[in-house]
């Protein structure tokens, strides 16, 4: 078994646990990846000690669920779950349970778990809890269920989603009687919350194996918590530049993009529409004009949906509307597109160009990734060179034509747009003195 690293402020707090007469060991998430050799994200404890004990024993801890028994012990800024043994009651949501009940006995704590790797105990003298074959599992790389998994799913239908989660940032195989679980209980997961729903499908798509997504569709999960992308994988792409079907291609570009949550969230839906757009030729070539407006389309209901915040769905949504752009590798196209796209996002679209062409036809790919890097170059020049791209950067603003003398309404943005386009077209043009005197022109006609 790996020798695991524990931070001092954890074994602080099983130390003092332990000292006042009270059972304590780390559990969960932290256990599995301590022993894979990973670095845990959180510390979580579980204890024999009552919330009040807990309270008790420690100078600052939050109350983040003591319904639940659960308390956060803070040392040196250091967050520690704290949660005394329980047992849970009836699932009535496919949630949570209505009610817990505290005991002593660490195995009946453990028996509540979702899956066999989450449900160890270990503490730091070396004692593994393991009640469920967590170990075994660990080595035969197995996502597998705590007991019957109808039962677990029943009682918490988000598991569906953590198993095919967990199985993509460990690159596990789900046990087969647990798949065939999820298969029979999906529609358990219209009772999920839209923002649980949005967050498993997140880890999922910034795992190292964002294609185990797959998952949700052979087990028809993804036809309910992602409509919109269901119909890809049914979808073929006859066409010289493509090899897969719209599904696989779009995991085949997930995979191709660095693991940011917005350029993920839009390889997943950047072609969502060529579903609904697809024509064939009388050479029986499929082709997908308009796609990217219906793809923007259905994300924004997805996303809507999922209750994304205004500012990730806008950003999402520009890079999907301009996934498809064509642009000439060269200076004047450059910064047209760099100006319509937003200079915000411009080099998350060539990201986004990038990993699309990787999930295409190999046999162009290196000429047209030739293309795309002289497009970064000719960008990097214009960046370089200080050239205007929008409106903060032109040389003049509202108040200098103000004092030229034109009116304080809507013609004022039209006026200092056709600067920037000629700025755009020209750079050289942009001075005060240039601007001034095409603003002139413009007040004249």
């Amino acid at each position: 078994m790996r020798h695991m690293e524990i931070p001092p402020e954890v074994l602080q707090v099983i130390s003092k646990l332990n000292g006042a007469g009270y059972e304590a060991y780390l559990v969960g998430g932290c256990v599995r990846d301590g022993l894979l050799g990973r670095k845990p994200e959180d510390w979580d404890i579980t204890t024999s000690a009552l919330p009040e004990n807990v309270a008790g024993l420690f100078e600052k801890t939050v109350d983040t669920g003591l319904k639940h028994g659960t308390m956060t012990v803070l040392l040196q800024g250091l967050p520690v779950e704290v949660t005394t043994y329980r047992v849970d009651g009836i699932y009535t949501d496919s949630r949570r349970p209505e009610s817990v009940r505290f005991t002593r006995s660490l195995e009946e704590d453990l028996a509540r778990r979702d899956f066999t790797i989450n449900a160890m105990a270990y503490h730091p003298s070396g004692d593994l809890i393991d009640c469920y074959s967590g170990i075994q599992d660990l080595k035969d790389r197995v996502i597998r269920t705590v007991g019957i998994p109808e039962e677990r799913f029943r009682e918490d239908a988000l598991r569906m989603l953590r198993a095919v989660r967990f199985s993509s940032q460990l690159d596990f195989n789900i046990a087969p009687e647990t798949l065939e679980a999820v298969r029979q209980n999906r529609r358990l997961v219209l009772h999920i919350s839209p923002e649980r729903i949005r967050g498993e499908l997140t880890k999922l798509l910034l795992s190292d194996h964002p294609e185990k997504l797959a998952v949700l569709e052979s087990q028809g999960l993804l036809e309910l918590i992602l409509p919109e992308l269901h119909p890809a994988f049914q979808t073929e792409q006859h066409h010289p530049y493509h090899i897969y079907d719209v599904g696989n291609h779009t995991l085949k570009s997930i995979s191709e993009i660095p693991p940011d949550p917005i350029l993920r969230w839009t390889m997943l839906l950047h072609d969502a529409g060529k579903s609904f757009t697809r024509t064939t030729d009388e050479k029986g070539i499929h082709h997908f004009y308009g796609h990217p407006e219906k793809s923007e389309s259905l994300a924004r209901e997805a996303l809507k949906r999922l209750r994304f915040d205004n500012k990730s769905s806008e950003r999402i949504l520009r890079l999907i509307r301009n996934h498809d752009r064509e642009i000439v590798a060269s200076p004047k196209p450059v910064r047209r597109a760099a100006a319509t796209v937003g200079e915000d996002i411009f080099e998350d679209l060539l990201k986004v160009k990038e990993a699309d062409m990787k999930a295409q036809n190999p046999a162009f790919l290196q000429k047209r990734l030739q293309r795309l890097l002289r497009i970064r170059e000719i960008y990097s020049e214009i960046k370089a060179r200080g050239q205007a791209l929008s409106l903060k950067n032109l040389a003049v603003n509202g108040e200098d034509l103000l004092q030229l003398g034109f009116p304080a309404d809507k013609r004022l943005g039209r006026v200092l747009k056709r600067l920037l386009e000629a700025v755009i077209e020209n750079p050289g043009l942009n001075t005060r003195e240039q601007l001034l005197k095409l603003a002139r022109k413009m007040l004249q006609q």
